[in-house]
């Protein structure tokens, strides 16, 4: 024996309705803001006719799609004509509104119901000329959840004599759609499309679902915008400790220098001049060069000017040998990442040492990454020492921060190192062939 299927009433039927309806125009503001150049138009309050023109048709051919579904299919709940074109003008300004209102009551027109038109037309005006008259930012407030703050806008209303524009905005929807019962009733569905309610309480419904249907896109596509502006404040902030980082490390690496020319000016006077020259053609190059970013190949010639110096102080005593894999010279990396780190292994590896010591520079790439090393036969430390001497000291320290700062966790400097047997610093960024903006 068959199973007896149960009829929704009308009541029922018009509640599953308007809880569809409010699902399609999420859906539907949720897919336009997934597209780059509809986030874009949301960012500017102040837009062109071009970008007025592409907000009008991102959101009125799916709104056309919708009128024509529900007079082909008989699909109320698809029929955002109301809310749709009110929501056009509020954002994009009355002509947009107007012209989608068009597209869309004309659309309604073709099926016979010859009022959608003007009242269309109507809706994305009203829209529009909120939108000239109150504050623009005052738009995003508006909420599905308004009628949490409903006492403190009648409050402020009761007491100042003031009235929100939240509340004006709320009354904009609810009027228009007001105005659509009752030329729907006099009229018929025939003429003009409406969704009918036999009793106050549905009437209401009816009501809070074109309100719902205006606030949800706005919350959103606000949800998107201030999505995108802290994305850019937190560029802006890693740009900024970026900035910081990279300022620290030329007085030190200055700091450093001079200390050592100073050394040498009573005792070896013709070489300190010397030095002095070279570094003024280090500092020259640093400051014609202000990127934070820089390919191999660079880093690696304003380590040799560096390393000219400092084989002027050691002589024949420091050695130096490079084993760069050519692939990796086009890497971009960090600018000034590698001197803190060759003047430590001097510093602390190869000056406290007896007789000659010898750096090795090491690069290669290797499964989506870039893999350098700065490796000395110096005196060395202990493992628990070479995790204290990367987190005190300001060179080795800035190069940790940056790598986490730029690459992330889990990205830092590693050290591996024992007593008498050398240091081994290694660095490991992902592969990068295309210099970044200046900001990044």
């Amino acid at each position: 024996m068959p199973a007896q299927t149960q009829q929704l009433s009308a009541e029922q039927f018009l509640l599953v309705t308007l809880i569809v309806q409010v699902a399609v125009s999420a859906v539907l503001s949720t897919m336009l803001v997934r597209f780059w150049w509809f986030r874009r138009i949301l960012l500017t309050e102040k837009r062109d006719w071009p970008e007025r023109l592409v907000f009008a048709a991102s959101l009125g051919i799916p709104l056309v799609a919708g009128v024509a579904v529900r007079i082909l299919l008989n699909f109320a709940p698809a029929d955002l004509m109301l809310p749709g074109s009110f929501l056009a003008g509020l954002l994009a300004g009355p002509y947009a509104g107007a012209i989608v209102g068009a597209a869309v009551g004309g659309t309604a027109t073709i099926g016979g119901e010859w009022i959608s038109l003007p009242f269309a037309v109507g809706c994305g005006f009203a829209g529009g000329g909120l939108r000239e008259l109150c504050p623009k930012e005052a738009i995003w407030h508006f909420s599905p959840l308004f009628f949490t703050d409903l006492h403190r806008y009648v409050w402020k209303l009761v007491r100042r004599s003031q009235i929100d524009w939240v509340v004006i905005l709320l009354a904009a929807p609810i009027g228009l759609e007001i105005l659509r019962q009752a030329i729907g009733h006099r009229f018929g569905v025939a003429r003009l499309f409406y969704l009918s309610a036999n009793t106050p309480w549905l009437w209401g419904l009816v009501i809070l679902a074109t309100v719902l249907c205006v606030a949800v896109p706005i919350k959103i596509w606000n949800s998107a915008r201030i999505e995108h502006r802290l994305q850019e404040q937190e560029k802006l902030l890693m740009a900024a400790r970026v900035e910081a980082l990279a300022s620290q490390i030329n007085p030190h690496f200055l700091f450093n220098t001079l200390t050592s020319i100073s050394a040498l000016i009573r005792s070896q006077p013709e070489t300190a001049r010397v030095l002095i020259v070279k570094l003024s053609g280090l500092l020259r190059r640093l400051l014609r060069s202000q990127e934070h970013f820089v390919t191999l190949r660079e880093e690696l010639e304003a380590i040799d000017e560096y390393l000219d110096i400092e084989a002027m102080r050691f002589g024949p005593r420091l050695r130096i040998e490079k084993q760069i894999d050519p692939a990796s010279l086009e890497v971009v990396v960090p600018s000034m990442l590698l001197q803190p780190i060759v003047e430590n292994s001097i510093k602390h590896g190869l000056e406290p040492k007896l007789g000659e010591g010898r750096i090795t520079i090491r690069s290669t790439r290797k499964d989506g990454h870039a893999i350098i090393d700065v490796i000395d036969d110096g005196v060395g430390v202990s493992p628990d020492d070479a995790s204290r001497v990367k987190g005190t000291g300001i060179g080795l320290r800035n190069v940790n921060e940056r790598l986490r700062v730029i690459y992330g966790s889990n990205y830092q400097l590693e050290l591996d190192s024992l007593p008498g047997g050398g240091t081994c610093a290694r660095i490991i960024i992902p592969e990068l062939v295309e210099l970044p903006r200046k900001t990044a």
